[in-house]
């Protein structure tokens, strides 16, 4: 477990999507197995003037479960279109992982 992990997004649209949307996200493994998932909600504001693009931002905080060094991946969709994935690779620190203070992500 890697204790207060950070995901920060940042959420852009077109003018027109101006609202609330949900937004899933999932953590997986190699395999594609799920380890953390949640579901939750982003706000577009309206924009000022003349801009035609509006964003949302988010910082999420959590224990990011990492039971082996590998290849792990965020997978976040909004109102359950296209999926983006953020890779994401945990390695073993030596002498750290038995016991010691260390976490294993680099």
């Amino acid at each position: 477990m890697h204790p207060r992990a950070h995901l920060v997004l940042r959420v852009r649209g077109r003018r027109s999507e101006i609202g609330d949307h949900t937004m899933r996200i999932r953590f997986v493994d190699e395999r594609g197995s799920t380890l953390l998932e949640g579901d939750g909600r982003v706000q577009f504001g309206e924009p000022p003037a003349g801009v035609t693009e509006v964003e949302a931002g988010a910082v999420l905080v959590f224990d990011l479960p990492l039971p082996a060094p590998g290849h792990y991946a965020f997978e976040i969709s909004l109102d359950g279109g296209e999926v983006y994935r953020v890779p994401l690779t945990a390695a073993a620190v030596p002498g750290q992982m038995a016991g010691g203070e260390g976490h294993p992500l680099h």
